[in-house]
């Protein structure tokens, strides 16, 4: 899984934080995403795809490995 995250859509909901904290973080001054781990670990998958699915901006993208 390869992640990648669009800066200009957040809107710094948080809820990828919440779900996801080991991949993802959220800048201090203005709360946007800061993407911790672009390829994680296997057993993050299930947790980023929430993470992404509940992103109320669409703001993650999901790679998926062949």
């Amino acid at each position: 899984m390869k992640i990648t995250v669009d800066e200009e859509k957040c809107c710094g909901a948080g809820q990828c934080v919440l779900i996801a904290p080991e991949v993802f973080d959220q800048r201090d001054e203005d709360g946007i995403v800061v993407l911790l781990d672009a390829e994680p670990a296997t057993e993050r998958h299930t947790a980023v795809r929430e993470a992404a699915s509940v992103c109320p901006a669409a703001a993650i993208a999901l790679g998926e490995d062949a």
